[in-house]
């Protein structure tokens, strides 16, 4: 006889959150695509000015495979744009190279948020890869407190995620207040880019959302492992 798991409602819920977000971001970057900056600026150009303006001379700009795939790396000082960024001059992308810039700029003041989430890399590469067999096995064995520390070991994801939220709309806040001072977008323009940056940043709104759905699953789930 088939046996339907409420808990399955969870991730269901924490599906369409996903979906829902990745579709209003990619919507949202396709209009603000087709409008285009009155300067003329590319968004790879607007990155390089803003970059110069903060003097980080020493990252470079590079041009990577796919959509929105745009990010910054600063173990290599570069910050790579996607082919639907790079020669781009819609404000939409010139958003997008800008927020990446203010990673940038982050790294380079020793923004707080930023440096905790680096801190905490290595701990929550462990827990996420380790959560989810011990998670199985305490399950599958029986073994309530082996399938507890599994679920607990995946919440580890969920406090990473929520640190790099603030980290994001700072980046996006920072993006948009530097498009202002340097005059890079006019108002009108100004305002397309912020709807754009509004929108990724509710994909990490989603995604922490998400997680802490399936965390609270597998805290159920391992509860049930416990009676």
């Amino acid at each position: 006889m088939y046996y339907f798991d409420p808990t399955y409602v969870l991730v269901i819920i924490a599906f369409a959150l996903t979906m829902f977000a990745s579709f209003g971001v990619k919507n949202t970057f396709n209009k603000y695509n087709e409008i285009y900056c009155r300067r003329g600026l590319t968004a790879s150009e607007a990155a390089r000015k803003i970059l110069d303006a903060n003097g980080l001379y020493n990252i470079s700009i590079e041009r990577v495979a796919g959509e929105l795939t745009d990010h910054f790396s600063p173990k290599e000082n570069v910050i790579r744009l996607s082919d639907s960024t790079y020669n781009s001059a819609s404000v939409a992308a010139i958003g997008v190279a800008a927020h990446e810039c203010g990673h940038a700029v982050q790294h380079q003041t020793g923004y707080v948020p930023i440096k905790i989430r680096n801190s905490i890399v290595p701990i929550v590469n462990i827990g996420n890869t380790l959560s989810m067999p011990i998670f199985i096995i305490g399950l599958i064995l029986g073994i309530g407190p082996l399938a507890m520390a599994g679920a607990i070991l995946f919440g580890l994801v969920l406090v990473f995620q929520i640190v790099t939220l603030p980290t994001e709309i700072n980046a996006s806040n920072r993006a948009m207040k530097t498009l202002k001072d340097m005059n890079l977008l006019d108002e009108d323009e100004l305002q397309g880019a912020g709807k754009t940056l509004t929108a990724a940043a509710m994909t990490y709104v989603a995604a922490v959302a998400a997680t802490a759905l399936q965390f609270l699953r597998l805290i159920m789930l391992a509860n049930r492992r416990r009676r």
